[in-house]
């Protein structure tokens, strides 16, 4: 039976971290749609909830579409991402890096993304091999026995604040020395089975994502006005770090993301169907 528009349900993920407000803060104050559920949760809960069919559709991290790309497909334009420094993805060191070699790294267990490209970095790039333990991240409590710690989002903000790690190395800003290229740390993700089911709910969904979107950008300070009271930070520097994130999923982004995954694929930790890219655009079949 063909979809009647504006009846399908809708699971969807939000992650509801400062990165997001440009976006999630619009959505909260001016999408009314009760058959439109939303759950909030950090990337990795998402990534479980998205790949365990409990939602439709949501931001996930980007290397949960590369281990199970045969769920998937990339809703086209949005993203997470960042050209040069991100801001909130950090390893902070005691030491320099190239001392990591056997010392214990600390990471982060909110992003699948954030870990795999940490190990890149180190593993790949600058040819050392901590030993690894992952676990949530106490700010106010990180012993003394780790040399290192990822952190990402909001908490990576915080520790930022605190300036107890003397090296500090934002990861995206790394990345694009190395490679050349931007970083995706998520992408909006629709499962195979409600793109093919309800099309034209995933066609609206996507209209009001990017519309949310373009709103939080012309709005950003009175909303980083709204959520830097979390970390807490002053509002001006809130402002200069949501300006630094991107959120379109263009041609670099893409290129960007078919990188990461060559590297997870050779390592072992991607699946070799997540390339090509599989990509969602209802807008395109129904004239949007």
């Amino acid at each position: 039976m063909k979809e009647q528009k504006g009846r399908a349900t809708a699971r969807i993920g939000m992650v509801n971290f400062i990165n997001t407000a440009p976006l999630y803060e619009v959505w909260r104050r001016t999408v009314q749609r009760p058959e439109w559920r939303v759950t909030e949760a950090p990337p990795a809960v998402l990534n479980e909830k998205l790949y365990g069919g409990e939602l439709d559709l949501g931001f996930i991290s980007s290397h949960e579409y590369g281990a199970h790309p045969e769920h998937y497909r990339i809703l086209a334009g949005l993203s997470i991402s960042a050209t040069g420094p991100v801001g909130s993805v950090f390893l902070f060191c005691r030491r320099a890096i190239g001392e990591l070699n056997g010392r214990r790294l600390l990471l982060s267990s909110q992003s699948q993304t954030s870990v795999a490209l940490v190990k890149v970095i180190l593993e790949e790039f600058y040819g050392v091999q901590p030993a690894y333990s992952q676990g949530a991240i106490d700010i106010h409590n990180l012993a003394a026995q780790y040399d290192a710690v990822l952190a990402i989002g909001d908490d990576a903000l915080r520790l930022k604040e605190q300036e107890a790690f003397p090296v500090q190395l934002d990861l995206s800003e790394v990345w694009q020395q190395h490679t050349g290229l931007p970083f995706v740390f998520a992408v909006w993700a629709v499962r195979e089975e409600f793109c093919r089911r309800a099309p034209l709910t995933v066609l609206e969904i996507h209209q009001e994502l990017e519309r949310c979107l373009q709103e939080g950008k012309d709005d950003l300070m009175r909303i980083c006005e709204m959520v830097a009271p979390r970390i807490p930070m002053a509002v001006q520097a809130c402002h200069s770090y949501l300006q630094g994130m991107e959120y379109d999923l263009g041609p670099a982004k893409i290129a960007a993301l078919e990188r990461f995954f060559e590297f997870l694929i050779k390592r072992g930790e991607a699946a070799a169907g997540s390339l090509p890219l599989k990509i969602c655009d209802e807008r395109m079949t129904h004239g949007g």
